[in-house]
């Protein structure tokens, strides 16, 4: 196969793995959570699916990417322990949103080959956007791992925006909004994939 028409199947195959992550941040949504949801897969199958639950379980660190990997730690079938480390080095993350630092680290640990991602998050991002936990930093055990963003950004940034207009129950103190209006138009950004 040419390189073009690789690329052009890539760039398929992560369209489709990101449609998946992008249905669970959906459900993020419909459920009152900040939307962002992700998939890890390996094999051209989906392992584990996850979606933000920081409200419904009123823990912070309940991210989609965190509450994903639980998932696969909890399957023995689905990690490999070498020296009681878990690896996901077969496996490739897609996810709506860059992961946050927290998450991004927490990947490292885990040695994932690669992440994928629709928009970059600028307040938190691990993976260039603030730190770049995935390559900046040395791992004993695991290399750095690739982190591409852009995949379906338009819409990752517009499901943000649909929950940052409407009321977050759910927050501390909630902030009145409503004379809030929904930005629809989306600064490109030169690096952006499809």
């Amino acid at each position: 196969m040419t390189d073009h028409g690789r690329d052009a199947l890539d760039v398929d195959t992560h369209l489709k793995w990101m449609r998946v992550a992008m249905a669970m941040a959906e459900e993020a949504l419909a459920a009152g959570e900040v939307p962002v949801g992700c998939v890890f897969v390996r094999n051209d199958k989906a392992i584990a699916k996850a979606r933000n639950r920081t409200n419904e379980l009123r823990n912070a660190s309940r991210h989609a990417e965190l509450e994903a990997i639980d998932l696969i730690l909890a399957d023995s079938g689905l990690t490999s322990a070498i020296c009681g480390q878990y690896r996901l080095s077969d496996t490739t993350l897609y996810v709506t949103v860059e992961p946050c630092i927290m998450c991004a680290s927490a990947l490292r640990q885990l040695g994932i080959k690669e992440v994928f991602y629709g928009c970059e998050n600028d307040k938190f991002g691990g993976c260039g956007s603030v730190l770049g936990v995935n390559e900046s930093l040395e791992h004993p055990l695991h290399p750095s791992y690739n982190a591409a963003g852009g995949y379906l950004r338009d819409q990752a940034i517009m499901i943000l925006r649909r929950f940052y207009v409407t009321e977050n129950i759910n927050a501390p103190v909630p902030r009145q909004k409503g004379g809030r209006i929904l930005k629809t138009e989306i600064v490109a950004r030169n690096s952006d994939c499809p």
